[in-house]
Order: structure tokens, then sequence, then C-alpha cells
């Protein structure tokens, strides 16, 4: 199985770019956005398998960006990740569509295996819809 190929939605640049800079290293290609316009933008442009999509941002939050993601490509499984104090919007999140949320800060190991099981569900949900 390939790896799939993700998209990073996080207005902190700063993590924005480690993140980044962990997946390539583990041969991952890798896009990043710093808000839920761009992600929307981009993904009418370019496939991507999963999504890691910050809930808070300023101007449309992650909730939002989540449901407008899922209209445009529904197989497209989203990480959601969110901040202590505002798990309501990561269950939100869950009735909506993502795969899970996880509480920011997230262990790096922790969000690959995040990744990899919901690149798995995406596969067995293409595969079903094909049937």
């Amino acid at each position: 199985m390939r790896k799939p190929r993700l998209l990073i939605v996080d207005d902190e640049i700063p993590f924005t770019a480690n993140l980044l800079k962990l997946l390539s290293r583990r041969g991952y290609e890798v896009s990043a956005v710093n808000d839920g316009y761009s992600a929307l933008r981009i993904v009418e442009e370019e496939e991507f398998d999963v999504v890691i999509l910050d809930q808070k941002m300023p101007g449309m939050d992650g909730v939002t960006t989540l449901k407008e993601l899922k209209k445009k490509r529904p197989h497209m499984e989203v990480i959601l990740l969110t901040g202590r104090g505002s798990i309501e919007s990561g269950i939100q999140g869950l009735q909506l569509g993502a795969f899970n949320y996880v509480m920011k800060p997230v262990p790096f190991p922790e969000l690959l295996e995040q990744i990899v099981h919901a690149y798995e569900r995406k596969v067995i949900e293409e595969e079903r819809s094909q049937e």
C-alpha cells in the first residue's frame, strides 16, 4: 500500500512547518496551508487522502472547513486537531465525518498512527463504493 498524500491545515506556521518537515522525512507527500479557505481551494485542484485540520483558526474554523471539505471530497479522511477545552468541537467533528480528533499537542507517533488508520479507512470506503 502506498503512503497517503497529506494536507496540513493549521494557522500556527511554526507547527505546520515542523510537521511538514517530519512527515516529508518519513516519505509522505505533504502540502500545507494556513487557513480553511486555502484548504478548500487546494482540494479543488489536488487529491489528498488525509487532512490534518486544526479546529481553531481565524476566519473559517476547523468544523466549518471540515463540513466544506467533506462536501467536495467525501472519501477524504480528516483528523481534527483540537485544544484543551474544545472536546465538544472534536465530537461535533466526528458527527460531521471526521475520522478522529486528537488533542494538541499530539505526540508525533500518535499522529502517525492516526494517519495510517485514517488512510486504511479511506481505502476500504473507496473499495466499498466501487462494488
